[in-house]
């Protein structure tokens, strides 16, 4: 077994570069190859399979788990999507029609890992009215009435009997108006294998992985994202650790995490990262990097090697990319990857991009992103189709 308490001496970061002419030439670490050059372009195939006009109409907070454990490219046989703030309605002649409603978390499932709407159901719960709802709605001893769920990454466990693990954050409104919210928990849901929507039989319980605080530079989370770094999961070269990130105060510090796999209900067997070791205190836990988005990916690459995707700053216009030696850094200089268009009209946001492993080609990954306004209901108003995930495509290759 894994000693989780063992320190690990880390290779130093040197520089990247960058090449205008074939893409991100970058060459952070050393024992990468001489040359490395990172080609990015839309993947319109992708954004469109979420360019819907009937039910499900849009959506943030996009995680994808793989149904069979396998989180690597070309190896999606069946995927779970999962969402927070969810639109459920009609569009009609470019219109949003009266009755469409928003609720806190939905789901979806794709067969196989091509964008294809044939293969493609989402889903959402309804209530004794008929009317949409949540799939999952707090249930926790510390819960309060009108507290809802926004999820965060999730995985399927093989050491629990491949119960699909997803973390949630506990929501609350301080007051009406927009943007006034504030997450007063964490929890992770727990999903029988061969459980299907709504779930109904699933688990909720309560982690300490909240930093409860009143100042804003100490409050955060984790669960912004999952790497299962096992051989089940499909990982050359694993350590067999689940590793959770994550984030931090307004300088969007980016935590670390892990556990064994068969241990992670086991809140005391968990260890973070203090910089020199693994250390069972989470308030030791000290960043590896900054400025990323509260929902990102770390995803190992070809080489041995693992790719920090995320959002510059959480709302920024520019998908970033840093490289690791390992699921814990040193991460190298940031790269960036792609500048997000939506921003360039008034009042449109995006934020929390990450990786999608099992679902992208041998060499690439395939890259989401959310779009999102600040005047939400008068925006959606005038483009009913805004609020949903577009994605991007990021080929990985060595220079000829």
């Amino acid at each position: 077994m894994p000693d989780p308490n063992a320190p690990v001496n880390t290779a130093n970061a040197t520089n990247a570069a960058r090449d205008l002419g074939q893409g991100w030439k970058v060459n952070p670490f050393i024992r990468i190859k001489p040359c490395e050059t990172f080609t990015v372009e839309e993947a319109s195939e992708w954004t469109a399979l979420f360019d819907r006009s009937s039910g499900w109409v849009g959506a943030d907070g996009i995680f994808t788990i793989p149904v069979n454990g396998i989180d690597k490219a070309g190896s999606a046989d069946s995927t779970l999507f999962i969402f927070s703030d969810t639109m459920i309605g009609e569009i009609k002649g470019g219109e949003l029609q009266p009755g469409w409603s928003m609720v806190n978390n939905s789901a979806g499932y794709l067969r196989g890992s091509e964008a294809r709407e044939d293969r493609f159901r989402f889903y959402w719960n309804k209530n004794d009215k008929g009317k949409p709802q949540a799939l999952f709605i707090p249930d926790t001893p510390s819960a309060e009435k009108g507290d809802y769920y926004w999820l965060g990454d999730g995985f399927v466990n093989a050491g629990h009997n491949n119960a699909t693990y997803i973390f949630a954050y506990r929501m609350r409104n301080l007051s009406d108006e927009e943007w006034s919210f504030s997450e007063m928990g964490n929890v992770l849901i727990v999903i029988p294998p061969g459980s299907k929507p709504p779930f109904k039989n699933h688990r909720q319980i309560e982690t300490p992985f909240h930093f409860d605080a009143t100042r804003a530079e100490e409050k955060g989370s984790f669960g912004a994202g999952i790497l299962v770094n096992t051989k089940t999961a499909g990982v050359e070269n694993p350590d067999g650790y689940v590793y959770v990130y994550g984030v931090k105060g307004k300088s969007k510090q980016l935590l670390v995490a892990r556990v064994l796999p068969k241990n992670f209900e086991d809140f005391g067997a968990w260890r973070f990262w203090d910089g020199n070791r693994w250390n069972a205190d989470m308030y030791r836990s000290v960043p590896v990097a900054e400025n990323v988005s509260n929902e990102l990916s770390v995803s190992p690459l070809p080489d041995g090697r693992y790719a920090l995707v995320y959002q510059e700053g959480g709302m920024g216009s520019t998908i970033e990319l840093r490289v690791g030696t390992t699921p814990y850094g040193p991460f190298g200089p940031q790269i960036d990857l792609w500048e997000c268009k939506e921003p360039q009209q008034k009042n449109i946001i995006t934020y929390n991009a990450k990786a999608h492993p099992a679902l992208s080609r041998p060499g690439e990954l395939l890259i989401s992103y959310n779009v999102n306004a600040f005047d939400f209901l008068n925006e959606i108003k005038k483009k009913p189709n805004l609020y949903r995930p577009r994605f991007i495509r990021v080929r990985i290759g060595n220079e000829n």
